[in-house]
């Protein structure tokens, strides 16, 4: 089948090797524009630029589907476009220039989690379950019918970056058999069903730690923000980034008190509204990341320390 791959971030390559595996012709791959990366802000492939060239494929670069990029996919003449984390919409009349308009693989049990950030926000509300939906891709957000899905369980201690890893590879294979079967006239899509959740796009205030909850709400908050856009906590107003942690496994005999950080039996612990979690790695503000134990020996001056609330 003659094909359209739209996607932009890492995850999307196992999708975009496996169409290619599976044989089907890449007509061309749309992509956001090269990025600049790192401190010397070098201008840098998106990782799906990087995979197309890598397997010879044309390459259109658009920081969004606006009348140029439109004419330019339209011409290509494909028969399905398949998007998988692009970065932006596809709106008529793209939506529906190819014979079987446009399928989506989402990170999320469709219609639970719609949005931007589905493995962010499903991480955070402490789901023990979640996977991939491929779906017709219609006007709504995330709203069309779906192909297939895959279930998974959510690992204890996850982090959405690791998840979401996990979820690409999974939805890859998911999606080259939902492609055949469109190829071979038998795939059949179903109406979703059940409550809708959604999952609107993250921004930096959503790393920042609420400690006055229970001790799994803020594990699972953490975890949910890991790795962007990063867990965080305020101490003397100085920014804390909080990159691992877990829940204490006993109660201390004096337990700090929400938001205080504390030093018990060797442990960095922090307070929540029940069992305190222990801080594994954190990064002080203009420094690098390191053990927790390490930052308390030169933070602390041994005495317990109050976040900032």
């Amino acid at each position: 089948m003659r094909l359209v791959f739209a996607g932009t971030p890492a995850v999307a390559v196992p999708t975009l090797d496996a169409l290619v595996s599976a044989g089907h012709e890449i007509a061309a791959v749309v992509t956001r524009p090269d990025a600049p990366l790192g401190r010397k802000r070098v201008l840098t492939p998106s990782p799906v630029a990087a995979a197309a060239e890598r397997l010879g494929l044309p390459v259109i670069r658009a920081a969004r589907l606006d009348d140029d990029a439109t004419a330019r996919i339209v011409a290509l003449r494909a028969e399905l476009g398949v998007i998988v984390a692009y970065g932006g919409l596809v709106r008529e009349p793209l939506l529906s220039a190819p014979a079987h308009g446009w399928i989506n693989l989402h990170f999320s049990l469709l219609p639970s989690w719609r949005g931007a950030a589905p493995v962010q926000r499903s991480v955070m509300a402490g789901d023990a379950v979640t996977g991939a939906s491929v779906f017709q891709l219609v006007p709504a957000l995330d709203a069309g019918d779906v192909f297939a899905t895959v279930e998974t369980p959510i690992g204890e201690g996850e982090t959405s970056g690791e998840l979401l890893d996990r979820l690409a590879e999974l939805g890859a294979p998911l999606t080259a058999e939902v492609v055949a079967a469109i190829a071979a006239g038998t795939a059949v899509a179903a109406p979703q069903q059940g409550e809708v959740s959604l999952a609107p796009k993250l921004d930096g205030q959503d790393g920042r730690i609420v400690w006055d909850r229970p001790v799994a709400d803020v594990w699972s908050q953490i975890r949910g923000v890991t790795p962007e856009p990063g867990a965080f906590t305020l101490l003397d107003e100085s920014r804390l980034k909080v990159h691992r942690a877990v829940p204490a496994t006993t109660m201390p005999t004096d337990p700090p008190a929400p938001g205080t950080i504390a030093s018990v039996d060797g442990l960095v612990l922090v307070g929540t509204a029940d069992t305190p979690l222990q801080l594994l790695q954190v990064q002080p503000a203009g420094r690098t990341a390191m053990p927790a134990a390490d930052w308390w020996r030169g933070a602390s001056a041994g005495t317990d320390r109050l976040v900032t609330a």
